[in-house]
């Protein structure tokens, strides 16, 4: 294990999360972080912003911290993004690599009628569990943009007919470009989501 980030982040690098609830479990969510100005390296902070009063947002402010998790499976992107799953241990046996972070709030707002909160995030200790060699399956991709989607059908500053179209193509990408655990994971984003595509 080392200090620092296990990987090199760039733009918006989509991460699951787990935190520790209340209950003493770790609730797993899917978690956007932004690199500062370009590419990250090991003493860089990154930032990550929480949308509502969410149980990542809960435990960060709570406890203080978490597990962000680099997960190279879609299913386990979409269960993260679309279900409430939590898990006796913080890091998931498919995450290729994982940061254990403090987290700091730095900032604070509302959307329409949505709080949001941002934090700094910085790591306390990391390890990379897999090393891969990395791939481009257009289906894969196209379930990690179907989860953000997805997630604002029920946010009033986002248009619905707009972000249905976008699902629609993305579950067509996925159907003509995915493999087994695409098709799976753009499943679960139709059966837990307000889309009905």
């Amino acid at each position: 294990m080392s200090e620092g980030w296990p990987v090199t982040l760039r733009g918006v690098t989509e991460s699951v999360v787990t935190t520790l609830g209340p209950n003493d479990r770790w609730n797993i969510a899917a978690l956007g972080l932004h690199a500062p100005d370009g590419d990250a390296g090991a003493a860089s902070s990154v930032t990550a912003r929480t949308w509502g009063r969410t149980r990542t947002w809960r435990n960060f402010r709570e406890r203080g911290g978490g597990y962000v998790q680099f997960i190279s499976d879609p299913h386990t992107f979409a269960e993260a993004a679309m279900t409430v799953r939590e898990e006796a241990d913080p890091v998931l046996s498919s995450a290729d690599a994982w940061a254990r972070v403090s987290v700091e709030r730095i900032d604070a707002g509302e959307d329409g009628d949505t709080q949001w909160v941002d934090w700094a995030l910085e790591p306390v200790e990391a390890a990379v569990e897999r090393e891969t060699v990395p791939t481009t399956n257009r289906g894969y991709y196209a379930v990690i943009e179907a989860t953000v989607a997805a997630s604002r059908l029920d946010v009033p500053a986002y248009d619905r007919a707009e972000l249905e179209s976008r699902l629609d193509y993305f579950a067509d990408v996925v159907e003509r470009c995915g493999g087994e655990r695409e098709r799976t994971a753009m499943e679960l984003v139709r059966d837990h989501s307000l889309w009905d595509g």
